[in-house]
């Protein structure tokens, strides 16, 4: 099935999550996306989602725009918000030698995007913001199918 570019605005809030996940759902079973890459996906955009909102927007008003399209083998995601610029990609890998009970709260959210993601990219938003560009294969290339 050929997934159309489709997209989503919703206020930046928590009670949001649900629909972006449902939202990213939908649009990667519609693309016929193997089902532990539909979670990756969801859990990626779900974190990156988060992310602007308690710490982009921090209780401001504001609102996120989520795309969803299948390019070739991969499925791409951009999430565009107004809030202060942010890069998670120049976030550095976390120190995973620290056993998780020993870890303070929080700081592994980019980790956990990378992981479930092939590629991350930020860009600023013209106007001010942040666009997030998630991929993640999920068809093989043509030539890994020859």
């Amino acid at each position: 099935m050929v997934l159309t570019a489709r997209s989503l605005r919703v206020d930046a809030s928590l009670g949001s999550l649900a629909e972006v996940r449902g939202f990213i759902r939908r649009a990667a079973a519609d693309a016929d996306a193997p089902v532990s890459c539909l979670e990756d996906l969801v859990q990626a955009v779900d974190e990156a989602a988060t992310n602007a909102i308690v710490h982009g927007y921090d209780g401001a008003p504001g609102w996120l725009e989520v795309s969803a399209e299948l390019s070739g083998p991969n499925f791409v995601i951009h999430l565009a918000d107004a809030a202060p610029e942010y890069d998670p990609t120049a976030v550095p890998e976390p120190d995973l030698s620290v056993p998780p009970m020993a870890r303070k709260p929080g700081g592994m959210g980019v980790h956990l995007i990378r992981t479930c993601t092939d590629t991350m990219v930020h860009r600023p938003r013209p106007g001010g913001g942040n666009i997030l560009t998630l991929a993640r294969r999920i068809r093989p290339s043509a030539e890994e199918e020859a």
